[in-house]
């Protein structure tokens, strides 16, 4: 999980590459500043005062020095290198992508028709089967000192422990904070040394035997820098790519190697914090078990059964000189480097606060002028923003939220960038003939039904736009997905119509403008979902190009058909998209298929623990031929939920099947 929710790393290969390609003024306008005019932090007041974050306090001193990484484009082979070693990683321990994410949100009693808390959670990762969940009860018969467990909710297959869930007393949810923890560092290697400073150091080197099952033994060499380990050494050309490197120094002939500085290389406490959250019984005793959750490093909401609701800020983050871990470090300049991590106490963090509510959605967790760097690489806040609006409009004017409309909110299919985009493109000059889907826009909603034909046509468009307008120079491997780092791209190019990035570089004969991108795109949309879906637009549907397969981890790719048929379940339709409270992520280069989902969706009912309610992605077993192999997805599909019975009686009431262990 610490490497499924890692942070910025391939941010940073991407802008390194892409700079080298395009430069670095163009690269920063494909990663803006974060939109605090429309989005609201997670935490929207407060400072650190005398090392501690007061939710009450006023910010009086600067920021953090965050100074542009510069790499020179000599080092380009070098990070595609480091890329493709990473890459076989998220084979092993899990896909990352853009779209990796959560929603969390607490809504305190005042605002609630049973005046007590809710709360809701739905993290996002890439589909599994059997699902990455697990739903599970852990119940003391009688609970004690000797035996304190009186816990339920999501863990992962043999976890000692509940991930995400309550206990009798307080619950808790997740999203991904996304703090960069992980550093790229360039290293000056030559053989069997390493250069820092005018030091010349030795690689630390170490063998790793992998025993396979019916073959023989593998026996790799993992060297190591005192930033970490040489994943460049992953490659076939090892620390000889970035021949004829230029540096400050002048051409390296030897070019570069790139290590992984990273906090989960070190051991941590996030098990213990696992533990001291199950039995926590007060907000005191959250924030103990928040201080040991190192990493991943997770957005922590709360709410108790005496009312409170509160958020916390976790993790080891480091606290870099020299640099801001934009772009990779350079190992050999003892200037640029972790200094230590943030204090705990420092960390931002609100316990009842005035407005009611947190909204937790991978968006940026501090105000503005916060003084420590958590990163520059937030989700751009569509998400959080959508939910923190419907919870607002609900509860204006005395409103209460209920159960349903949490539940409700979970399954939101609005798309911000359609509000956006849509007025500004059905004015569009397009040649007589050529689009006769534009009319599905006039009327739409901007939701994102399975059903719905607009969504259909604005999400081709959309990736059309997309890959035309930065398809013909960004490098392939890092083109653009849907989400809303895109929105807030696009947005800001909006008023710049003769913007190079407008151009396709690919015609020689012409200078292509915004506008001209927006007709190409509009055709080429109505063109391919006319040769796909048929000649009436309105028979169009999204969830027919809006597709989820969920595949097991093992046999599923076998490429077997029979037992993929097996093994694995889908296509099926689906509703959502990129960067939507219901986060079906997809990627443009790749199709409209889903590629991010929420894996599981929980809402918690503080003022009775049995009527909370959950749903898993697909079952609660890793067997095909289980009924409950893949019992739920049809309800996750649709939005539903089931009873999350907690209590002795609701337990007993709901048990179908009783198995008892007995120690031999």
């Amino acid at each position: 999980m610490a490497w499924d929710l890692r942070g910025n790393m391939q941010d940073e290969i991407a802008r390194s590459i892409i700079s080298a390609q395009v430069g670095a003024a163009r690269t920063a306008q494909l990663y803006p500043a974060y939109p605090y005019d429309r989005h609201r932090p997670i935490v929207n007041a407060g400072a650190v005062i005398d090392g501690f974050f007061d939710q009450n306090g006023v910010n009086g001193g600067g920021s953090q020095d965050r100074i542009p990484g510069a790499v020179v484009a000599a080092a380009r082979p070098a990070l595609e290198k480091a890329s493709v070693a990473l890459g076989s990683l998220d084979e092993v321990l899990g896909t990352w992508g853009p779209e990796v994410g959560s929603n969390s949100w607490v809504v305190n009693g005042t605002f609630t028709e049973s005046g007590k808390p809710l709360l809701a959670n739905d993290p996002h990762l890439a589909p599994m089967m059997p699902s990455i969940w697990y739903q599970m009860g852990l119940h003391c018969r009688t609970v004690s000192a000797a035996c304190p467990y009186d816990v339920a909710g999501f863990t992962f297959s043999g976890v000692p422990g509940v991930v995400i869930g309550h206990n009798a007393t307080v619950g808790w949810g997740f999203t991904n904070l996304g703090p960069d923890v992980t550093d790229l560092v360039l290293e000056k290697v030559t053989g069997d040394t390493y250069l820092v400073g005018t030091t010349t150091k030795k690689v630390v080197t170490r063998q790793e035997t992998i025993k396979v099952a019916g073959g023989d033994d593998v026996t790799i060499t993992v060297r190591s820098t005192e930033h970490g380990p040489l994943v460049s050494d992953a490659s076939d050309e090892l620390t000889t790519v970035g021949q004829k490197a230029p540096d400050s120094g002048g051409s390296r002939d030897a070019g570069y190697a790139v290590a992984l500085e990273w906090t989960a290389l070190t051991p941590g406490t996030t098990m213990d914090a696992l533990t001291d959250l199950n039995v926590a019984q007060t907000w005191q005793d959250f924030r103990k078990a928040a201080r040991e959750f190192q990493a991943p490093a997770q957005n922590m909401i709360y709410a108790s059964t005496n009312g409170e609701i509160g958020y916390q800020a976790p993790g080891k983050i480091p606290v870099r000189s020299g640099y801001d871990g934009r772009y990779p470090s350079l190992g050999w300049d003892p200037k640029q480097a972790w200094t230590g991590f943030i204090p705990f106490e420092s960390l931002p963090s609100v316990l009842d606060p005035q407005e009611g509510f947190v909204v937790t959605a991978n968006n940026a967790a501090a105000p503005r002028d916060y003084p420590f760097f958590l990163t520059s690489d937030w989700a751009y806040g569509a998400r959080s923003q959508r939910i923190t609006d419907l919870v607002t409009v609900t509860i204006a004017g005395g409103g209460k939220m209920t159960p349903d409309t949490m539940r409700s909110i979970q399954f939101d299919t609005w798309n911000e960038n359609a509000a956006f985009l849509v007025p500004r493109i059905k004015s569009a000059d397009v040649p007589e003939g050529t689009v006769k889907a534009l009319v599905l826009l006039d009327s739409w909603d901007f939701t994102q039904p399975a059903v719905s034909a607009p969504a259909a046509y604005f999400n081709a468009f959309w990736s059309h736009l997309l890959l035309d307008t930065f398809g013909d120079e960004v490098p392939a491997d890092y083109a653009p997905d849907a989400g809303d780092r895109w929105f807030t791209v696009m947005r800001s190019l909006w008023d710049s119509p003769k913007d190079p990035w407008w151009d396709d570089v690919t015609t020689k004969d012409k200078v292509e403008t915004r506008d001209d991108a927006v007709v190409r795109a509009l055709i080429e949309a109505n063109d391919e979902l006319t040769s796909r879906l048929g000649s009436d637009p309105s028979g169009w549907r999204w969830g027919d190009l809006h597709t989820l397969t969920v595949a097991s981890q093992t046999f599923g790719k076998s490429g077997i058909g029979p037992i993929e048929r097996l093994f694995n379940r889908g296509p099926i339709t689906t509703s959502g998209g990129s960067s939507i409270v219901n986060a079906t992520g997809w990627t443009p280069s790749a199709g409209y298929q889903v590629d991010w989902v929420p894996s599981m969706r929980m809402l918690l009912d503080f003022s009775d623990l049995d009527a909370s309610t959950w749903v898993n992605l697909t079952g609660n077993s890793g067997h095909a031929y289980n009924p409950h192999y893949v019992d739920q997805l049809d309800s996750w599909q649709t939005g539903q939920t089931y009873p999350f019975p907690f209590t002795v009686t609701a337990v007993q009431a709901a048990t179908q099947d009783h198995l008892i262990l007995t120690p031999a």
